[in-house]
C-alpha cells in the first residue's frame, strides 16, 4: 500500500481550481512556504486548517485525508 499524503491531494484540488501556491496560501491564511511544505509532504494542516481546506474546496475531510476517493 502507497503512503498517502494529504499534500498531493491539496496540490491536485489547488491545480484543479486554478489556484497559485499563493492565492491558497492567502485563502488558508498561510505563508507561500507554509502551503508548500505541505504539498511536499513536509508538513501536514492542522484541523482548523484541514476545515478551511474542505471549505474552500467543497470536499469532506475524509476526501483530503485519503480515507475516501470522493
Amino acid at each position: 500500500m502507497e503512503h498517502f499524503q494529504i499534500g498531493k491531494r491539496i496540490k491536485e484540488l489547488r491545480k484543479e481550481n486554478h489556484l497559485t501556491q499563493k492565492q491558497l496560501a492567502e485563502l488558508v491564511h498561510k505563508s507561500t512556504t507554509g502551503l508548500a511544505s505541505w504539498e511536499q509532504g513536509l508538513s501536514e494542516p492542522c484541523v482548523n486548517d484541514l476545515r478551511l481546506l474542505c471549505e474552500i474546496f467543497h470536499v469532506s475531510a475524509d476526501y483530503l485525508l485519503g480515507l475516501s476517493d470522493y
